[in-house]
């Protein structure tokens, strides 16, 4: 399995973020074909006196390191990723990993 982690910085409109994020690069994001897993979570920190180092952290699956490249270089691809320089003020780093499943996550549905 392959892994694409989408780390955000903490905006400088926090509301902003989520409403552009939520309402526009969501539905853009969600035209890329081939994806096998996507899930999205907002950052706290385990400190309570600390920021967390990230707003959200976003992670994309696919089958192979291939598979996420041509769904990346698809027109839905390349225009997801044109799309996150509009909204991420904070600023953001992608890293790619292939994964070794240890213990499968039993993910359910979010309805957000």
């Amino acid at each position: 399995m392959h892994r694409l982690t989408v780390l955000y910085g903490h905006p400088e409109n926090p509301a902003e973020f989520d409403r552009y994020y939520h309402e526009v690069h969501i539905p853009l994001a969600k035209k890329m074909k081939g994806l096998t897993g996507w899930t999205i979570g907002k950052c706290s920190s385990a400190d309570a006196d600390t920021d967390a180092a990230y707003y959200l952290i976003v992670s994309l699956y696919a089958e192979s390191a291939d598979a996420m490249q041509a769904i990346l270089n698809s027109p839905e691809g390349q225009d997801t990723v044109a799309d996150v320089p509009k909204f991420a003020t904070g600023g953001v780093t992608f890293l790619f990993t292939d994964e070794d499943v240890l213990v499968p996550c039993n993910l359910q549905a979010s309805t957000k």
